[in-house]
């Protein structure tokens, strides 16, 4: 199935940005002809930039790619649930299509937390398809948290140096 092709790719991403430190997510765009746009994954703390999410990487790429401020008949596949800044810029851009991974219970815009990709009264709304590969992004999410409270405990009682292994 293309969904889970273009997840597993954005989960590739994803793992790029672990390795920097970032919270793993990872977004790509593909056009109407499936190929890829634009792509990226989290990127706000070695950026200095709270901006810098996967899917904000991805929509700036694919307009540079497109000449053109507008996304139509575009997919955007990433790893965890779209946020309120990232669905905004979903909705500017005129994205066509969103697929995610792993829900976002705390700051999803898709439905999880709040809808605003479905709200009443918007001039755009995109199709909205979630929990495609959900396991393999949700579990990438969750092991990159526990390793980053251990690493804080460890820290914390005294040790300077932990793997990342």
């Amino acid at each position: 199935m293309l969904d889970e092709i273009w997840m597993r790719r954005a989960l590739m991403l994803a793992k790029r940005a672990e390795v920097t430190g970032e919270i793993p997510v990872g977004a790509v765009i593909v056009d109407e002809n499936n190929q890829i746009i634009g792509e990226g994954f989290n990127q706000p703390i070695s950026k200095h930039n709270p901006t810098a999410h996967a899917e904000m990487i991805a929509i700036e790429q694919a307009g540079k790619y497109l000449n053109n401020y507008r996304l139509i008949n575009t997919t955007l596949y990433t790893t965890l649930e779209p946020c309120i800044m990232c669905a905004g810029a979903i909705i500017h851009s005129r994205i066509k299509r969103v697929v995610y991974g792993a829900k976002d219970y705390k700051t999803g815009a898709a439905g999880s937390f709040i809808d605003i990709l479905a709200c009443q009264g918007i001039n755009h709304y995109a199709e909205v398809t979630g929990g495609v590969l959900t396991n393999e992004c949700s579990t990438a999410l969750s092991n990159f948290f526990k390793k980053r409270r251990l690493q804080k405990k460890l820290v914390k009682n005294g040790c300077q140096k932990v793997s990342s292994d």
